[in-house]
C-alpha cells in the first residue's frame, strides 16, 4: 500500500496576499488530517514572493493544534541558517506539546537567494552541514560524547521521547548523509527526477542501523495536479508552468493564474525550462494520478509519496489532495 502524505508551501496567489496564505494552510492541513494524509510538512523560503511559509517551527504547532491525527513537521528546516541546539530545542517543545505527532525534516538547500541567506546568517558553508547534522542527533537525543565542547548543554524540555530526524534532498549527498547516521531520507523528485530512483534506492541498500532507526526510511516528494478530467488537470497545470519559467529566469511575483500563463509569451529558453519541468510532475485524472504515483513508488523501492500540489484557486488546490484521497482509498479520521 502506497502512503500519501502532503508539502505545503504556503503559496501566495496573484492578487492575494501572504496572510491568505497561511490560512489557507490551516485549512488544508484540517481537511488532510479527516482525509487520511499520513503527514502534513511544511516548507522553508525566505524572500519569496509566492511561497510564505517563511518559518515551519512556528506553522507545525498551529497546525498540529488544528489537527489530531495526521503527522505534522517540517518539509525542512534549512539547517545552515541556525544552530544545531536552537533546532532540537524547537522541535523538543513542539514533541512535548504533541507527543508522537512531530517529525523533524532538514535540508542542505538555502531556501532563498544567496544575498537572503547572508542575511539569515548562520555558518552557510555546506561543508559544515554533516557536523550540524551530528550534532542536532546528539542534542535531540541528550547523547553528545563526553569529548564534544557542548558536552554539558542540553536541548530542553527533556523528555521520554524525541521527533525523528528526516534528511530532505534531491542530490546523492543527503542520501548518503541519511544512510550513514541511521536517519529517514526523503527525495524531492518535484525539484530534480534525474537519478532519483537510483539514489533512494542506494541509500537503502547503504542504511546502516542506527538506535532511533532500525530500518532504512524513505519517502518521495512529488507535484500533482489531480482533477476529475485530463484537461482540466493539465489545464491547471499551467500555472506552474509560468512560475517555473519565472523561478528560474530569476524572475518573482506571485503564483500566477491559469489565464495569466495562457496569454504569457514563451521564450525558446522558457520553453524548454518548462518541457524538463514537466517531466518531473503528474497531472491527470484521480486514476491517472494513482497509476503514476504508484509506478514512482515502485521505481523509488518507497511506500510513502509527499504529494506537493498548486494550483490557481485554494479550491482546486483542495479538490485535488480530496481525489487522490479517494483513488487511494485514504482512511478517513473523525474529528
Amino acid at each position: 500500500m502506497t502512503h500519501l502524505s502532503v508539502l505545503d508551501q504556503s503559496p501566495v496567489r496573484s492578487g492575494a496576499a501572504p496572510a491568505d496564505a497561511i490560512r489557507e494552510t490551516l485549512a488544508l492541513a484540517r481537511r488532510c488530517d479527516e482525509l487520511g494524509y499520513t503527514r502534513y510538512w511544511l516548507a522553508e523560503h525566505h524572500s519569496t514572493p509566492a511561497l510564505a511559509g517563511s518559518a515551519p517551527e512556528v506553522l507545525i504547532g498551529q497546525v498540529a493544534a488544528v489537527t489530531s491525527g495526521i503527522r505534522v513537521g517540517s518539509g525542512g528546516v534549512m539547517l545552515q541558517h541556525y544552530s544545531a541546539l536552537k533546532v532540537a530545542e524547537n522541535f523538543r517543545v513542539l514533541e512535548t506539546l504533541y507527543p508522537g505527532r512531530i517529525d523533524l525534516g532538514i535540508g542542505r538547500a538555502p531556501g532563498s537567494d544567496q544575498l537572503t541567506a547572508r542575511a539569515l546568517g548562520g555558518s552557510g558553508a555546506p561543508e559544515f552541514f554533516p557536523q550540524q547534522v551530528q550534532d542536532l542527533v546528539a542534542f535531540l537525543h541528550g547523547e553528545l560524547p563526553a569529548e564534544h565542547p557542548f558536552a554539558k548543554v542540553r536541548a530542553m524540555p527533556t523528555g521520554p521521547s524525541a521527533p525523528p530526524l528526516w534528511l530532505l534532498g534531491s542530490s546523492d549527498q543527503s542520501a548518503a548523509l541519511a544512510a550513514h547516521f541511521g536517519l529517514a531520507f526523503s527525495f524531492a523528485h518535484f525539484i530534480n527526477a534525474d537519478g532519483g530512483a537510483e539514489i533512494t534506492r542506494a541509500y537503502a541498500r547503504e542504511f546502516k542501523p542506527s538506535p532511533w532507526l532500525a530500518t532504512p526510511q524513505a519517502s518521495a516528494a512529488v507535484f500533482v495536479v489531480c482533477a476529475e478530467s485530463h484537461a482540466e488537470a493539465e489545464r491547471l497545470a499551467q500555472s506552474r508552468d509560468l512560475f517555473i519559467a519565472r523561478l528560474y529566469t530569476g524572475r518573482g511575483g506571485r503564483y500566477p493564474t491559469v489565464a495569466e500563463a495562457q496569454a504569457h509569451e514563451y521564450t525558446p529558453w522558457e520553453r524548454q525550462i518548462v518541457e524538463q519541468a514537466r517531466g518531473r510532475r503528474v497531472a491527470g485524472t484521480p486514476d491517472e494520478c494513482r497509476e503514476r504515483l504508484e509506478g514512482l513508488a515502485r521505481d523509488y523501492g518507497v511506500d510513502e509519496i509527499v504529494v506537493v500540489t498548486i494550483t490557481e484557486t485554494a479550491e482546486t488546490r483542495r479538490r485535488s489532495y480530496e481525489l487522490l484521497a479517494e483513488a487511494f482509498d485514504l482512511p478517513r479520521r473523525s474529528r
